[in-house]
């Protein structure tokens, strides 16, 4: 696709879906959302409402935090240096160190930082006054404005006792992701340079990656995204280690039961370019990484041999390309998909690939 080509605006809104910690959850794929997606700034904000109205009903999830404070009685352990250096016993305190427990946690005040935000885009009048009941609410209960880290709050630091705050901070997350582009007309225009171009090639990467871990997953495949791969070496020099290139893939896909695996490289400029001899041919960069990739995997794994794929996937706007070719045993796809398409045709683009 050309840098200066425009993708409409729903289908950017599915691609953030298909990259979101959300899309893994059933709840938010049971709403039928991924048929709709210029729906999600509404039902992000309802789902992010829902939950967090839950929450409150059961009382927020609190963590001890650590405190270093001047009290007049010991509390926790004390801090000797700064209690005489500053001579608090003389003025009848103690410095000391403790741990607090509150509910003013990084997480909670990224979920409160996320509800103003769906308060800026939702377009309903009942799911805006939801948002700001909500947001007085957490604010009187004493979660604090304070900015925290997105990287901070994952999917992946809950336990089995605060588990119902997951669906919480998925919806805060995505919250915290949405784009609102300025284009009246509905399509997000990708400008080069620049950082909406940057952002993209992040966001289709993420996105492919996230869709074959829902849709593949059930099938028998395991889905790794950005897996590094080591060059199958026989014999090596002193210092050869520090000097050869690493790799790593987009998303590397493993069926054991179909002795098939599947390496997908996603690019974010045109598939093709103009040949020294012809119009039109196909990246020779490209195409000598997705080989050495797939050519370095074969020792060792004779039963996937002659069932590794390689598969360059490009987005594009208006282009419908699906070639392949068959190389020294394995096979070797290059192929677009059409982000100015509806929903149902990117999706059984991708899902063809397996």
């Amino acid at each position: 696709m050309t840098m200066t080509a425009e993708i409409p605006l729903r289908n950017i809104w599915l691609l953030m879906l298909y990259a979101s910690d959300l899309y893994h959850l059933p709840q938010i794929r049971k709403t039928g959302v991924e048929d709709n997606p210029e729906d999600l700034p509404d039902l992000i904000a309802e789902l992010l409402c829902d939950s967090v109205e839950g929450r409150l009903r059961m009382n927020l999830t609190a963590s001890y935090r650590d405190q270093n404070r001047t009290l007049t009685r010991v509390r926790g352990r004390v801090m000797l240096l700064e209690t005489e250096r500053k001579r608090l016993l003389d003025k009848g305190t103690i410095a000391c160190r403790f741990e607090e427990l509150t509910i003013d946690t990084p997480r909670n005040r990224f979920v409160l930082a996320a509800m103003e935000k769906c308060l800026r885009r939702v377009s309903s009048r009942e799911l805006a006054g939801r948002c700001r009941k909500n947001i007085g609410a957490l604010r009187t209960q004493g979660v604090s404005g304070k900015g925290v880290l997105k990287s901070d709050v994952t999917l992946n630091q809950f336990t089995r006792n605060d588990a119902h705050d997951r669906i919480m901070v998925a919806a805060s997350r995505f919250a915290h992701d949405m784009l609102i582009p300025n284009e009246s007309a509905g399509n997000f225009q990708v400008n080069e340079p620049g950082r909406e171009e940057r952002w993209l090639r992040s966001l289709f990467e993420k996105a492919v990656g996230g869709f074959y871990r829902v849709s593949a997953t059930p099938l028998g495949w395991k889905v790794t995204p950005g897996k590094w791969l080591n060059w199958d070496i026989e014999e090596r020099s002193d210092r050869i280690d520090e000097l050869l290139p690493k790799m790593k893939t987009d998303i590397y896909l493993e069926h054991v039961g179909q002795s098939r695996r599947i390496i997908i490289d996603t690019k974010f400029t045109n598939i093709l370019k103009a040949g020294h001899y012809r119009e039109k041919s196909i990246r020779s960069g490209y195409m000598y990484q997705i080989y050495a990739y797939i050519q370095s995997q074969k020792t060792g794994q004779a039963n996937m041999e002659c069932n590794s794929e390689g598969i360059l996937l490009h987005p594009a706007v208006g282009l419908d390309l699906n070639e392949s070719v068959r190389i020294q045993g394995s096979n070797y796809r290059f192929a677009t998909v059409d982000l100015s398409q509806d929903t149902n045709s990117i999706r059984d683009r991708l899902n063809s690939f397996l």
